[in-house]
């Protein structure tokens, strides 16, 4: 239910706004203002290119890029147990997205080339929602799924599944690496 202000209220409200600066101008939401127009193309120039993203999009696996699955049930038990080892472990946390990107890829590849069966991937679990001022929690424990899924991965990622509690829980990724294939 909503009211209307009295008389008295609305005067009060006057001498509060009046006191009032305003804050420096904001843009415009999409509720409040159209997209504007991209400039039309002229016989003399081209077509404005959009700005290429800072990450690309993963690409959807081709039918000659081998599937993802996900560490099975008595390979994650033995894990936990620790009966089967992690052969090597990265932690990505501190860095920013950029950096964690290019050195997850670089260790996916030393770890293939060492013989590396199973690593743990350490992402950590971010900060909590307005902590610092950050709007979402944990970038990299969104991103590193999707870069590990990407189709230019899967020659080095058989599959990942979470970790378990003892080795960093929700913070953390058991991370399967494919045999290499031998040159020739």
């Amino acid at each position: 239910m909503s009211r209307k202000p009295t008389a008295d209220e609305l005067k009060l409200w006057g001498r509060v706004t009046e006191e009032i600066a305003p804050l420096a101008t904001r843009p415009a939401t999409t509720e409040e203002a159209a997209p504007p127009r991209p400039p039309r193309p002229t016989k003399k120039t081209a077509p404005p290119q959009p700005a290429p993203p800072a990450f690309a999009a993963p690409r959807p696996p081709s039918p000659n890029q081998p599937a993802l699955s996900p560490i099975d049930r008595r390979t994650r038990s033995r894990l936990t147990r620790g009966s089967v080892a992690i052969d090597a472990r990265i932690d990505l946390h501190g860095l920013t997205q950029a950096a964690a990107h290019r050195r997850l890829i670089r260790f996916l590849h030393d770890a293939q080339a060492d013989g590396a069966r199973v690593v743990l991937v350490i992402t950590g679990k971010g900060r909590p929602p307005g902590a610092d001022g950050a709007g979402e929690r944990g970038i990299l424990r969104r991103m590193v799924p999707e870069w590990l899924t990407a189709a230019e991965n899967r020659p080095l990622v058989v599959g990942f599944d979470e970790a378990a509690p003892n080795h960093g829980g929700s913070g953390a990724l058991y991370v399967r690496i494919r045999r290499a294939r031998p040159a020739g």
